[in-house]
């Protein structure tokens, strides 16, 4: 991988690992196709523990809730996170609301974060229940603006090479 992917990949991974509260984080392409992701470890149960904090192309493993059924994976993420951008979009639209800067989504077991990347690329982030909502908003807006000039075109192009050769 470039120096650029490996840097991308190792700002997902502190971003993970440094923000409490966060379960899992992905950047989708603005047309809505998974780039890269990265989990915390404590919502891996089931995967190795060298494997449970680093972020990889390769998306869909589980993540698993002790005493629920398989939750949401990775790809499940960026495909939601795709949905709920465009749907906020249209309805900024609608209501003559302007540019949407982030999206957020209170649950009764977690959170759901959207927010724009310079390039038209979507930061989301899922959350715990007790997450400081305004620390996860900071820090992505710190991660936006560190990772906005590197997602290139060609480093897009070569997140989806790496996810798929990994498939």
């Amino acid at each position: 991988m470039s120096h650029e992917a490996r840097n991308l990949q190792w700002l997902l991974q502190s971003f993970v690992e440094e923000v409490p509260g966060v379960r899992s984080v992905a950047v989708v392409s603005s047309d809505g196709l998974p780039l890269i992701s990265s989990h915390s470890a404590a919502s891996a149960a089931g995967q190795d523990a060298s494997a449970a904090g680093r972020a990889d192309p390769a998306l869909p493993a589980p993540r698993r809730t002790p005493g629920k059924a398989a939750g949401t994976n990775r790809g499940d993420l960026a495909a939601v996170v795709s949905g709920l951008a465009s749907l906020t979009v249209g309805a900024a639209k609608l209501m003559d609301g302007g540019r949407v800067r982030q999206t957020t989504v209170a649950m009764a077991d977690g959170a759901l974060f959207v927010m724009s990347i310079s390039d038209g690329s979507l930061l989301g982030v899922h959350a715990g229940p007790d997450c400081d909502m305004s620390v996860i908003a900071y820090h992505m807006a710190l991660f936006v603006g560190r990772a906005g000039h590197v997602l290139t075109p060609a480093l897009r192009t070569e997140l989806r090479h790496a996810l798929e050769s990994a498939r």
